[in-house]
C-alpha cells in the first residue's frame, strides 16, 4: 500500500522570501510551482522522495494574512546532534528568530523559531516515537 503524501498549506504576503528563507533553513527542495491559478500563486517545498510538502500560497489581491497562533507549528524531529545544531546555524543564517515556543514542552529539546511573516517552526532534538 503506498502511503498518502501529507501537504501543508500556508497563506503568506511575500511568496518569494518566505520561500527562499525556507529553502535556505530547512533545507527544502522547490518541487513545484504554479502562477495566477485563478487568482493564487504558489510555490512546493519539501523534499524529492519525502512524506510531506510545505505550499506556500500567495492569494493575489488580498490583505496579508495574520500571523499563525504560535501553536500552529511545524515541527521537524532531528535526532542527530551534529544535524540538528546544523539545521539551526541554517535557520537563523536565513533569517529565522528564535523564540520562546508557547509550549514549554518545545524547550526542552528544541529550539522554535519564527519566520518573516510569524510561522512557527520547532527544530526538536529527539527521534519520534509514537
Amino acid at each position: 500500500m503506498k502511503l498518502p503524501v501529507l501537504r501543508v498549506a500556508r497563506a503568506c504576503a511575500n511568496l518569494e522570501a518566505l520561500a527562499t528563507q525556507y529553502r535556505e533553513g530547512l533545507g527544502l527542495t522547490e518541487l513545484g510551482r504554479f502562477v495566477d491559478h485563478a487568482g493564487f500563486d504558489g510555490i512546493i517545498l519539501g523534499h524529492p522522495r519525502g512524506p510531506w510538502h510545505l505550499e506556500l500560497v500567495h492569494v493575489r489581491g488580498e490583505a496579508p494574512p495574520p500571523p499563525p497562533h504560535p501553536e500552529q507549528a511545524l515541527v521537524l524531529y532531528l535526532p542527530e546532534q551534529e544535524e540538528w545544531q546544523a539545521r539551526c546555524t541554517a535557520m537563523e543564517r536565513a533569517g529565522f528568530a528564535a523564540v520562546a515556543a508557547s509550549n514549554p514542552y518545545w524547550q526542552r529539546q528544541g529550539r522554535s523559531y519564527a519566520d518573516a511573516e510569524g510561522g512557527r517552526v520547532i527544530l526538536q532534538h529527539a527521534a519520534w516515537s509514537a
